[in-house]
């Protein structure tokens, strides 16, 4: 049994590793001072942080990026909180072909939904468009907020709102005092987590993008193709953290449990 048990932990020790291998020498050759990628670096620098920081054109693809991460996070978690509100408080008919609709973004495969939404982007007139861009990127994040908003008001005590109410309190005052506080974590949880998903997303925006404008993993990308500079991976490893600090926030606040729970 302890030989067993020794055999599984190695495995799975050797597994972690092999998954963060390739994080951890990203991270390092970060710090390479040549101009080439290099692992492991023979001295450590910041140079290409400080290239990064102090780029044009880094920075205003980060800042299209941060925009449209923004306005989608607002708009979906929005969108779901009102459909969250009615299947969760009303009987819906066909509930299950709604959230399965819902949900179709995570069940095709990702050439698929590209194609799908740049065909529907341009049927719009909005390709190249950054609100045909915030449209796709919606569509992407609707399985992803829509299912701990969905959680969180199923899990809330509805005898606090009926006794709010008991006590004079109208539906309107009922929802802002009682409600909304009481579901905050969720809300907050689903609007970083949907602001995540829209950050990084890269598979379907490099369909959409414009002439004027692009994003930072398509940026990312397009490096890669051209020149795999050390900026590359300087700019992962900030997203990298930056991403790891968000979904430690979501955590600390709800549980990433919020994402996965699937009761009724």
């Amino acid at each position: 049994m302890r030989l067993g048990n020794m055999l599984l932990t190695s495995f799975a020790f050797a597994a972690f590793l092999f998954i963060l291998a390739p994080i951890l020498i990203v991270v390092a050759a970060s710090f390479t001072p040549r101009g080439y990628l290099e692992f492991p670096p023979q001295n450590l620098s910041l140079r290409w942080y400080e290239e990064v920081l102090f780029s044009a054109v880094w920075l205003k693809a980060f800042a299209v990026s941060l925009a449209l991460a923004f306005v989608t996070a607002v708009l979906t978690t929005f969108i779901c909180f009102l459909a969250a509100l009615v299947t969760t408080r009303q009987h819906v008919p066909a509930k299950g072909l709604f959230e399965l609709l819902i949900s179709m973004p995570l069940l095709l495969p990702n050439a698929a939904l590209a194609i799908a939404l740049f065909s529907f982007v341009l049927l719009l007139g909005m390709r190249g468009t950054f609100l045909g861009l915030t449209l796709a990127h919606i569509i992407i994040a609707l399985p992803f907020v829509y299912r701990p908003i969905v959680n969180g008001l199923r899990q809330l005590d509805l005898s606090v709102e009926e006794a709010a109410m008991t006590l004079g309190a109208d539906p309107a005052t009922t929802f802002r005092k009682i409600t909304l506080p009481l579901i905050r974590p969720a809300l907050i949880s689903a609007f970083l987590f949907s602001f995540i998903i829209s950050f990084d997303e890269v598979s379907v925006t490099v369909f959409l993008i414009g002439l004027d404008f692009t994003t930072l993993p398509v940026k990312i990308l397009s490096d890669i193709q051209n020149s795999a500079s050390p900026a590359i991976a300087a700019v992962s490893t900030m997203l990298m953290f930056v991403t790891l600090g968000m979904v430690f926030v979501i955590d600390r606040l709800v549980g990433l449990r919020m994402f996965v729970d699937y009761r009724n």
